[in-house]
Protein backbone atom coordinates (compact mmCIF):
# COMPACT_ATOMS: atom_id res chain seq x y z
CA UNK A 1 0.00 0.00 0.00
CA UNK A 2 2.80 2.39 0.91
CA UNK A 3 4.44 1.66 -2.43
CA UNK A 4 1.25 2.49 -4.31
CA UNK A 5 0.81 5.76 -2.45
CA UNK A 6 4.44 6.68 -3.06
CA UNK A 7 4.12 5.94 -6.79
CA UNK A 8 0.99 8.07 -7.08
CA UNK A 9 2.73 10.91 -5.22
CA UNK A 10 5.80 10.80 -7.48
CA UNK A 11 3.66 10.67 -10.64
CA UNK A 12 1.59 13.63 -9.49
CA UNK A 13 4.72 15.60 -8.68
CA UNK A 14 6.15 14.95 -12.16
CA UNK A 15 2.91 16.00 -13.84
CA UNK A 16 2.77 19.21 -11.81
CA UNK A 17 6.41 20.00 -12.60
CA UNK A 18 5.74 19.42 -16.31
CA UNK A 19 2.86 21.89 -16.40
CA UNK A 20 3.56 25.12 -18.28
CA UNK A 21 2.95 28.30 -16.40
CA UNK A 22 0.99 31.13 -18.06
CA UNK A 23 4.20 33.17 -18.34
CA UNK A 24 6.03 30.34 -20.12
CA UNK A 25 3.07 29.80 -22.45
CA UNK A 26 3.09 33.49 -23.34
CA UNK A 27 6.81 33.33 -24.16
CA UNK A 28 6.27 30.31 -26.41
CA UNK A 29 3.40 32.09 -28.16
CA UNK A 30 5.58 35.17 -28.68
CA UNK A 31 8.38 33.00 -30.15
CA UNK A 32 5.97 31.36 -32.61
CA UNK A 33 4.51 34.75 -33.57
CA UNK A 34 8.02 36.21 -34.11
CA UNK A 35 9.01 33.28 -36.32
CA UNK A 36 5.92 33.85 -38.45
CA UNK A 37 6.75 37.56 -38.73
CA UNK A 38 10.35 36.75 -39.78
CA UNK A 39 9.11 34.33 -42.46
CA UNK A 40 6.71 36.99 -43.75
CA UNK A 41 9.47 39.61 -43.86
CA UNK A 42 11.86 37.22 -45.64
CA UNK A 43 9.22 36.55 -48.30
CA UNK A 44 8.64 40.30 -48.68
CA UNK A 45 12.38 40.99 -49.04
CA UNK A 46 12.72 38.29 -51.73
CA UNK A 47 9.72 39.71 -53.60
CA UNK A 48 11.16 43.24 -53.49
CA UNK A 49 14.60 41.99 -54.58
CA UNK A 50 13.04 40.22 -57.57
CA UNK A 51 11.59 43.57 -58.68
CA UNK A 52 15.02 45.22 -58.77
CA UNK A 53 16.89 45.34 -62.09
CA UNK A 54 19.52 42.62 -62.49
CA UNK A 55 23.10 43.53 -61.58
CA UNK A 56 24.80 43.94 -64.97
CA UNK A 57 28.01 45.55 -63.75
CA UNK A 58 31.40 44.32 -64.96
CA UNK A 59 33.04 42.06 -62.36
CA UNK A 60 36.82 41.59 -62.30
CA UNK A 61 38.94 39.13 -60.34
CA UNK A 62 42.70 39.73 -60.62
CA UNK A 63 45.52 37.73 -59.02
CA UNK A 64 49.15 38.82 -59.08
CA UNK A 65 52.22 37.10 -57.68
CA UNK A 66 55.91 37.96 -58.03
CA UNK A 67 59.10 36.62 -56.43
CA UNK A 68 62.62 37.86 -57.16
CA UNK A 69 65.91 36.60 -55.70
CA UNK A 70 69.43 37.93 -56.23
CA UNK A 71 72.92 37.08 -55.01
CA UNK A 72 73.97 33.42 -55.07
CA UNK A 73 70.76 32.66 -56.98
CA UNK A 74 69.17 35.01 -59.44
CA UNK A 75 65.56 34.11 -60.18
CA UNK A 76 62.35 35.80 -61.23
CA UNK A 77 58.90 34.25 -60.89
CA UNK A 78 55.76 35.99 -62.08
CA UNK A 79 52.15 34.92 -62.43
CA UNK A 80 48.90 36.68 -63.27
CA UNK A 81 45.33 35.45 -63.37
CA UNK A 82 42.54 37.66 -64.68
CA UNK A 83 38.84 36.78 -64.83
CA UNK A 84 36.22 39.21 -66.11
CA UNK A 85 32.45 38.74 -66.27
CA UNK A 86 29.86 40.95 -67.95
CA UNK A 87 26.15 39.99 -67.78
CA UNK A 88 23.47 41.71 -69.86
CA UNK A 89 19.95 40.33 -69.54
CA UNK A 90 19.98 36.60 -70.26
CA UNK A 91 23.41 36.93 -71.86
CA UNK A 92 26.84 36.83 -70.25
CA UNK A 93 30.43 37.06 -71.45
CA UNK A 94 33.42 35.81 -69.46
CA UNK A 95 37.10 36.32 -70.23
CA UNK A 96 40.05 34.45 -68.69
CA UNK A 97 43.78 35.16 -68.92
CA UNK A 98 46.20 33.01 -66.92
CA UNK A 99 49.99 33.27 -67.31
CA UNK A 100 53.17 32.13 -65.55
CA UNK A 101 56.76 33.13 -66.24
CA UNK A 102 59.95 32.08 -64.43
CA UNK A 103 63.67 32.50 -65.07
CA UNK A 104 66.83 31.22 -63.41
CA UNK A 105 70.15 33.05 -63.96
CA UNK A 106 68.37 35.08 -66.68
CA UNK A 107 67.40 31.86 -68.50
CA UNK A 108 63.69 31.27 -69.03
CA UNK A 109 62.41 28.14 -67.26
CA UNK A 110 58.62 28.67 -67.56
CA UNK A 111 56.69 30.65 -70.14
CA UNK A 112 53.03 29.79 -70.61
CA UNK A 113 49.64 31.42 -70.87
CA UNK A 114 46.01 30.42 -71.45
CA UNK A 115 43.22 32.69 -72.60
CA UNK A 116 39.51 31.88 -72.98
CA UNK A 117 36.42 33.79 -74.07
CA UNK A 118 33.04 32.21 -73.33
CA UNK A 119 29.46 33.27 -74.10
CA UNK A 120 26.44 32.17 -72.01
CA UNK A 121 22.72 32.37 -72.74
CA UNK A 122 20.50 31.51 -69.76
CA UNK A 123 17.63 29.14 -70.51
CA UNK A 124 16.68 29.00 -66.81
CA UNK A 125 18.26 30.32 -63.59
CA UNK A 126 20.39 27.13 -63.55
CA UNK A 127 20.83 26.01 -67.17
CA UNK A 128 22.72 27.92 -69.90
CA UNK A 129 23.91 27.23 -73.44
CA UNK A 130 27.49 28.37 -74.07
CA UNK A 131 30.11 28.91 -76.74
CA UNK A 132 33.83 28.68 -75.91
CA UNK A 133 36.97 29.95 -77.65
CA UNK A 134 40.31 28.99 -76.08
CA UNK A 135 44.01 29.40 -76.89
CA UNK A 136 47.04 28.10 -75.00
CA UNK A 137 50.80 28.53 -75.45
CA UNK A 138 53.51 26.85 -73.40
CA UNK A 139 57.10 27.24 -74.56
CA UNK A 140 58.31 24.19 -72.66
CA UNK A 141 55.41 21.78 -73.29
CA UNK A 142 56.44 20.74 -76.81
CA UNK A 143 53.36 22.44 -78.29
CA UNK A 144 53.72 25.70 -80.18
CA UNK A 145 50.06 26.33 -79.38
CA UNK A 146 46.73 24.63 -78.68
CA UNK A 147 43.44 26.14 -79.83
CA UNK A 148 39.88 24.93 -79.31
CA UNK A 149 36.36 26.21 -79.90
CA UNK A 150 32.81 24.92 -79.75
CA UNK A 151 29.33 25.02 -78.19
CA UNK A 152 28.28 23.56 -74.87
CA UNK A 153 25.98 23.70 -71.84
CA UNK A 154 26.44 24.69 -68.20
CA UNK A 155 24.29 23.60 -65.26
CA UNK A 156 24.39 25.05 -61.75
CA UNK A 157 24.03 21.91 -59.65
CA UNK A 158 24.33 23.63 -56.26
CA UNK A 159 23.30 27.24 -55.48
CA UNK A 160 23.54 27.78 -51.74
CA UNK A 161 24.85 30.69 -49.65
CA UNK A 162 28.04 28.77 -48.74
CA UNK A 163 28.32 26.18 -51.52
CA UNK A 164 28.24 26.42 -55.32
CA UNK A 165 28.88 23.78 -57.97
CA UNK A 166 28.79 24.39 -61.73
CA UNK A 167 29.18 21.62 -64.31
CA UNK A 168 29.76 22.24 -68.02
CA UNK A 169 30.31 20.19 -71.16
CA UNK A 170 31.51 21.41 -74.58
CA UNK A 171 31.89 19.77 -77.98
CA UNK A 172 35.06 21.23 -79.55
CA UNK A 173 37.10 21.55 -82.69
CA UNK A 174 40.74 21.42 -81.53
CA UNK A 175 44.05 22.22 -83.20
CA UNK A 176 47.41 21.28 -81.64
CA UNK A 177 50.55 22.61 -83.32
CA UNK A 178 53.77 20.89 -82.26
CA UNK A 179 56.95 22.87 -81.62
CA UNK A 180 58.98 20.89 -84.17
CA UNK A 181 61.03 21.67 -87.25
CA UNK A 182 58.23 20.62 -89.59
CA UNK A 183 55.57 22.38 -87.39
CA UNK A 184 53.30 19.36 -87.41
CA UNK A 185 49.63 20.22 -86.83
CA UNK A 186 46.93 17.91 -85.52
CA UNK A 187 43.26 18.91 -85.75
CA UNK A 188 40.48 16.75 -84.32
CA UNK A 189 36.98 16.65 -82.81
CA UNK A 190 37.15 16.93 -79.03
CA UNK A 191 35.17 17.61 -75.88
CA UNK A 192 35.71 19.31 -72.54
CA UNK A 193 34.06 18.51 -69.21
CA UNK A 194 34.55 21.02 -66.40
CA UNK A 195 33.54 21.31 -62.74
CA UNK A 196 33.87 24.47 -60.64
CA UNK A 197 33.20 24.30 -56.88
CA UNK A 198 33.16 27.15 -54.36
CA UNK A 199 32.92 26.93 -50.56
CA UNK A 200 32.52 30.07 -48.43
CA UNK A 201 34.13 28.66 -45.28
CA UNK A 202 33.92 31.93 -43.32
CA UNK A 203 32.82 35.45 -44.17
CA UNK A 204 36.44 36.28 -45.05
CA UNK A 205 37.70 32.85 -46.18
CA UNK A 206 36.82 31.01 -49.40
CA UNK A 207 37.99 27.79 -51.06
CA UNK A 208 37.61 27.04 -54.79
CA UNK A 209 38.33 23.91 -56.80
CA UNK A 210 38.38 23.76 -60.61
CA UNK A 211 38.87 20.59 -62.65
CA UNK A 212 38.64 20.24 -66.45
CA UNK A 213 39.17 17.30 -68.79
CA UNK A 214 39.69 17.93 -72.52
CA UNK A 215 39.97 14.90 -74.77
CA UNK A 216 39.83 13.70 -78.37
CA UNK A 217 36.83 11.81 -79.74
CA UNK A 218 39.15 10.11 -82.25
CA UNK A 219 41.99 8.96 -79.99
CA UNK A 220 41.31 8.05 -76.34
CA UNK A 221 45.02 8.46 -75.51
CA UNK A 222 44.93 12.17 -76.36
CA UNK A 223 43.58 14.11 -73.41
CA UNK A 224 44.54 16.98 -71.12
CA UNK A 225 43.62 17.51 -67.46
CA UNK A 226 43.77 20.82 -65.60
CA UNK A 227 43.11 21.27 -61.87
CA UNK A 228 43.41 24.30 -59.62
CA UNK A 229 42.85 24.47 -55.86
CA UNK A 230 42.80 27.93 -54.27
CA UNK A 231 42.22 29.50 -50.86
CA UNK A 232 41.43 33.22 -50.46
CA UNK A 233 41.42 35.31 -47.28
CA UNK A 234 39.78 38.77 -47.38
CA UNK A 235 41.93 41.69 -46.27
CA UNK A 236 39.47 44.45 -47.21
CA UNK A 237 36.38 44.91 -49.37
CA UNK A 238 38.56 44.75 -52.48
CA UNK A 239 41.83 43.01 -51.60
CA UNK A 240 42.55 39.44 -50.54
CA UNK A 241 45.59 37.25 -50.00
CA UNK A 242 45.54 33.81 -51.56
CA UNK A 243 47.43 30.66 -52.37
CA UNK A 244 46.80 28.28 -55.25
CA UNK A 245 48.10 24.98 -56.56
CA UNK A 246 47.75 24.13 -60.27
CA UNK A 247 48.31 20.86 -62.11
CA UNK A 248 48.51 20.75 -65.92
CA UNK A 249 48.62 17.19 -67.28
CA UNK A 250 49.06 15.95 -70.87
CA UNK A 251 48.53 12.22 -71.38
CA UNK A 252 50.39 12.12 -74.71
CA UNK A 253 53.07 14.86 -74.59
CA UNK A 254 55.60 15.39 -77.40
CA UNK A 255 58.74 13.28 -77.16
CA UNK A 256 61.05 14.22 -74.29
CA UNK A 257 58.47 16.30 -72.40
CA UNK A 258 57.02 15.69 -68.94
CA UNK A 259 53.44 14.58 -68.46
CA UNK A 260 52.72 16.94 -65.55
CA UNK A 261 53.44 20.61 -64.94
CA UNK A 262 52.79 21.85 -61.38
CA UNK A 263 52.65 25.43 -60.11
CA UNK A 264 52.23 26.75 -56.56
CA UNK A 265 51.62 30.49 -56.16
CA UNK A 266 50.98 33.03 -53.40
CA UNK A 267 49.05 36.03 -54.67
CA UNK A 268 47.63 39.44 -53.93
CA UNK A 269 44.03 39.46 -55.21
CA UNK A 270 41.67 42.28 -56.14
CA UNK A 271 37.92 41.90 -56.73
CA UNK A 272 36.07 44.90 -58.13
Amino acid sequence: MKKIVLSVFVSASLLLSAEITPEQQKIQDDIAKTKDEIATLDAKVKKLQSQLPADESLKTHAELGYIKTDGNTKTDTFNVNLKMEKPFGKHKLTYLFDAQYASDQDKSTKNKFTTELEYFYALTDRLSVTYLIGYKRDKFSGFDYQAYTGPGMEYKVIKLPKHELDLSLNALYSVDKLDTIDSQTDDYAAYRAKALYGWQILDNLKFTQEVSYRGSFEDADVYFVYAKSALFAKISDIFSAGASYQVDYSNNPPSGKEYTDETFTINLIADF
